[in-house]
């Protein structure tokens, strides 16, 4: 089981008291919850209950946060499902679904994931804008961007843009512009030591005051970024002042900002109103603080802005990059391919019209049609990826595709039922038989859209995304 270490155990003791460092020593010593997000995007509550007890996993539904849920039994088996591979769930720990929860993103809003990567809350703020507005993630590691954009695609996200930059530079393309952003800012982790025991052998003080100078940074960043009126919610997994209420505390001094009541939908007690000896902003009791043991999951800071007045805006500096060139389905030079895809498919043209497309190396990517990009250098990627052009100018659908327009599909559609085929289709194999569907087909498994392939006489070879294939599956039968 995991310790506290001893530099972290004198911070805690001079801050927060002995008692703090016992119960948070004796709640280390209890096993993790598991907690799932369900993705109302695919499949709705009780669909995916019934098929997860198939894998004797039982859950209990949370009621304070939509669509989340503790995992009773199966929590070993509950990144390994079918249904976790095709994205109708997302494994996530309580208090990190609190933030995406408190910002309150609506449909349409125009949003900012400052430090996005791995996508756990920008996944979830994509399902609480209901695919629709504009959403961007910003991530500035190359690494991280692989692991956010994975997970986009998996939970078959359509109103995404990607961003790789500095999050503390990224005002100077976006001034007073967005409704809402979320800064998920990096820490020192003191409030996940249940998960990363390994802060023990890195964690001091010092480091902790590096991170807190990098986090003022990018909420300066984000109150420059937001409209006037627009809100910020900043949270931290940690547990240090110098982190949470003293970084909070400059911004409130400096900028035109103010903190909004919030409820937390788990146990949590007001911010701290003092430094040491330093007195803080009266207004940081309206910050929340979720203590580990009490809500059964990790350690969060959580605090809501208001932004009151304009800012300044900076002055911006160019990216050299290419500009993509958007198109819609009566494009001359692609209507056949989506005249192709509602005839073969059945998915309507104006089930199609509701996005917009773009070709990059005859790769087709395709995205909301209201998402607004004002610098589209600045992007890495837009929305999810549609399809390939190949020699003979016929598109190849991509396998998410089955997902996103699951429930528009009618025609061309394979329904596996026995498990061997099942197996090989997601392990990308070959399954020897002939369906009758020759071409292009949609693979369906218990009525419901799982991928792409191709089929003919000799058998149905699987187009199941490698990506996914090398994850272990357990399947329920």
């Amino acid at each position: 089981m995991n310790e506290i270490g001893g530099n972290i155990r004198d911070y805690l003791e001079t801050h927060f008291g002995t008692e703090f460092v016992k119960k948070y020593s004796e709640y280390l010593e209890t096993d993790r919850d598991s907690f799932i997000r369900v993705n109302p995007v695919l499949i709705d509550e009780d669909s995916l209950i019934t098929r997860l007890k198939k894998y004797n996993i039982s859950l209990t539904k949370i009621n304070s946060i939509p669509n989340a849920y503790r995992v009773n039994s199966g929590r070993e088996i509950i990144g390994k499902t079918l249904d976790f591979i095709l994205g109708y769930y997302y494994i996530q720990s309580l208090s990190s679904m609190v933030p995406p929860v408190v910002l309150a993103p609506q449909p349409g809003d125009k949003v900012l994931d400052l430090c996005a990567a791995p996508g756990s809350k920008t996944t979830q703020l994509a399902e609480m804008m209901k695919n629709t507005g504009t959403l961007y993630a910003n991530e500035v590691a190359g690494d991280r961007v692989k692991m956010l954009v994975h997970n986009m695609e998996k939970m078959c996200v359509t109103n995404l843009g990607v961003i790789k930059f500095r999050g503390e530079q990224l005002s100077k393309f976006f001034a007073n512009h967005f409704d809402k952003i979320l800064v998920d800012a990096p820490c020192s982790a003191l409030g996940i030591l249940q998960k990363k025991g390994e802060v023990n052998n890195w964690w001091n003080k010092r480091h902790a005051d590096k991170l807190a100078e990098m986090q003022n940074k990018l909420l300066v960043s984000a109150v420059k970024m937001v409209r006037e009126g627009g809100e910020i919610l900043y949270s931290t997994c940690t547990l240090t002042l110098e982190e949470n209420e003293y970084a909070v505390n400059k911004i409130l001094e400096n900028y035109p900002v103010e903190l909004v009541d919030i409820e937390l939908p788990v146990k949590s007690m007001p911010a701290l109103t003092n430094y040491g000896e330093i007195k803080l902003d009266d207004s940081l009791s309206k910050a929340r603080r979720i203590i580990p043991w009490e809500a059964g999951s990790e350690g969060f800071f959580v605090a809501k802005f208001r932004k009151t007045g304009i800012t300044e805006r900076a002055k911006p500096f160019r990216i050299k990059r290419e500009n993509v060139k958007f198109f819609e389905v009566d494009h001359p030079k692609y209507r056949d391919h989506f005249k192709e895809i509602e005839n073969r498919f059945g998915v309507p043209l104006e089930v199609l019209d509701q996005y917009k497309y773009y070709e990059k190396k005859n790769e087709f990517f395709f995205i909301k049609k209201e998402f607004e990009m004002p610098e589209q250098n600045l992007f890495e990627r837009f929305g999810q990826k549609f399809g390939q052009i190949d020699r003979n100018n016929y598109l190849h659908l991509k396998t998410y595709i089955a997902r996103i327009f699951g429930s528009n599909i009618s025609g061309n559609i394979i329904e596996l039922s026995e498990q061997d085929d099942i197996k090989t289709y997601f392990e990308g194999g070959t399954i020897r038989k002939d369906f009758g569907v020759p071409g292009k087909a949609m693979i369906s498994i218990d009525g419901r859209m799982a991928g792409t392939a191709i089929s003919s006489r000799d058998g149905v070879k699987s187009q199941f995304p490698r990506a996914l294939r090398t994850q272990e599956i357990i399947y329920p039968f």
